[in-house]
C-alpha cells in the first residue's frame, strides 16, 4: 500500500498597499492567488500564507473589477474559510524554508515595493535554491528575484 504524500506549499503574498506616489492603491492581484491556491488545495496541497507583515495582505482594487474575473475570483468572493486564512497570513519572519516542499509568489504590484527588499524573502528564496525545492513566482513577483543570490555570490 502505499502512503499518500501531502506537499506542504507556502504562499508569499505582499503586504505593500501603495502604488508608488500616485495615491491609487495595489497590493496582490486575486486571480494570481486564487487559481494557484485553488489548483493546489484541489489536489491536496497543504497550503500556508505568509507577508512580510503578517495579518492580512491587500488585494489590488483593480484585480476585483468585473474584466478581471474568472472562475477562481467568484470562487474566492464566496470563501469565508479562505478569506479568514488570508486575514491572519504568518509574518515571514516567522517560516522557513525547511517546513515547506514548495513556495508560491503570487503577482501584482505591491511586491515590486516590499518583496523586493525584504531580507526575510530574499533569505526564504535563497534557502529554497539551496534545498532544491520547487519554487513560482507569477507576473510582478519575480522581482523578489532581484536581490537574491546563489550560493556562489551570483545574483539570480
Amino acid at each position: 500500500m502505499l502512503a499518500h504524500i501531502i506537499m506542504k506549499i507556502l504562499i508569499v503574498l505582499t503586504s505593500h498597499c501603495e502604488l508608488g506616489d500616485t495615491g491609487k492603491k495595489t497590493g496582490f492581484w486575486v486571480e494570481e492567488f486564487a487559481a494557484p491556491y485553488y489548483e493546489l488545495a484541489d489536489a491536496g496541497a497543504e497550503i500556508t500564507l505568509a507577508s512580510p507583515k503578517g495579518g492580512q495582505p491587500p488585494i489590488d482594487p483593480t484585480s476585483e473589477l468585473t474584466a478581471a474575473q474568472t472562475q477562481f475570483t467568484h470562487r474566492f468572493d464566496t470563501d469565508a474559510a479562505l478569506k479568514q486564512k488570508l486575514a491572519h497570513t504568518l509574518k515571514l519572519s516567522d517560516v522557513k524554508a525547511t517546513d515547506y516542499d514548495a513556495v508560491f509568489y503570487p503577482g501584482g504590484h505591491g511586491p515590486l515595493w516590499d518583496l523586493v527588499n525584504d531580507t526575510n524573502s530574499i533569505a526564504l528564496i535563497e534557502a529554497f535554491q539551496q534545498q532544491g525545492k520547487p519554487m513560482a513566482l507569477a507576473c510582478h513577483a519575480p522581482c523578489a528575484l532581484l536581490k537574491v543570490k546563489l550560493p556562489n555570490g551570483d545574483k539570480v
